[in-house]
């Protein structure tokens, strides 16, 4: 047979010459053009569905929020397996599709699902679904380390600086930060104040919340030129906070420092992170979409450097932008 077969080949160098040629053509152009990722994504098409309830037991969130969504996903079409968890606060809802269906094709209709599930929901309570994403995307993790910085300031720059700068590089579907301080302002109340001046927690929210704000006017027009009018009520520090009034006594305002402490600090944690078996730094990780992994990979380690050299290099603006009221 292998006789046969050379034999052929002398007899017919032209068609062997264009057979050899068509092949290597064929190679280099699959080699140039066929996309390739370091590691297949072989996962199923899933949408995830993330649910904030603060401050309720797992039990309620099983009940309340976990239990309506799975039930409203069982309907979705193209979804063959729904699987809901509950956590202390949190839900999520994974809702996995047939294989070949398109991740924004799945996502649109989870979305409309959603919208008619939400009135089951309690008041308050809103769903969102996670980033375009999959298991395998998880392709950049870097942390912010300074020698003079301390973590709330490094968890600033990552949050005002680097995350901004990452989100927008291609390929890129969320960048999930973690670690250090995030700065906010804490109300710590005196109960004994309260009750003798009758101020009540929901009335002393209520007032806070409206006391931070702009409000609109009308324009005026002087000398043939026209002034816009409005409210300027946005809380910009402590001192701010602490001279919103809560109510009257006798004609005399009621303040809240009369009835509570107001203080800049960090928020409450439920873990840390750690480099090296040390808790010194905050940390982020980039998940990719449907870019190229290779291409997500450089442009993502390329804009972390520069942006953060040009943080480090002015702290104190991102600081100011962190500790400003939303």
């Amino acid at each position: 047979m292998i006789a046969r077969v050379i034999n052929w080949s002398a007899r017919n160098l032209l068609l062997v010459l264009f057979g050899t040629g068509f092949a290597a053509a064929a190679g280099i152009y699959a080699l140039v053009h066929l996309p390739l990722d370091a590691i297949p994504d072989l996962s199923d098409t899933q949408v995830i569905v993330y649910t904030e309830y603060p401050g309720q037991a797992p039990q309620v969130i099983e009940d309340q929020v976990t239990y309506p969504l799975t039930t409203a996903m069982l309907t979705v079409p193209r979804s063959k397996v729904v699987r809901g968890f509950s956590f202390f606060g949190v839900s999520f809802v994974y809702v996995i599709f047939e294989d070949g269906t398109d991740i924004y094709w799945a996502r649109s209709r989870v979305l409309e699902f959603l919208n008619g599930a939400a009135s089951r929901l309690p008041a308050g309570v809103s769903p969102t679904i996670g980033p375009d994403a999959t298991g395998v995307g998880w392709v950049y993790q870097y942390a912010v380390v300074s020698k003079e910085l301390n973590l709330a300031d490094t968890r600033t720059i990552q949050d005002w600086n680097l995350k901004f700068a990452l989100a927008k590089a291609e390929g890129v579907a969320e960048v999930a930060s973690v670690g250090g301080f995030v700065k906010q302002y804490n109300v710590i109340l005196d109960p004994q104040r309260m009750r003798d001046l009758g101020i009540t927690m929901q009335k002393m929210r209520d007032a806070i919340r409206a006391s931070n704000a702009d409000v609109g006017g009308r324009t005026v027009e002087l000398s043939e030129f026209e002034y816009v009018i409005r409210g300027k009520g946005y809380l910009k520090s402590i001192n701010d906070l602490g001279n919103i009034v809560l109510k009257t006594n006798n004609g005399t305002p009621v303040l809240l420092r009369d009835v509570a402490r107001v203080e800049l600090g960090p928020d409450e944690r439920r873990g840390i992170t750690e480099l090296n078996g040390e808790e010194k730094l905050p940390a982020a990780s980039c998940c990719s979409g449907s870019g190229s992994m290779r291409s997500t990979l450089s442009i993502t380690s390329r804009n972390a450097s520069r942006r953060s050299r040009a943080a480090c290099r002015n702290p104190s603006r991102s600081s100011r932008s962190m500790t400003a009221p939303t």
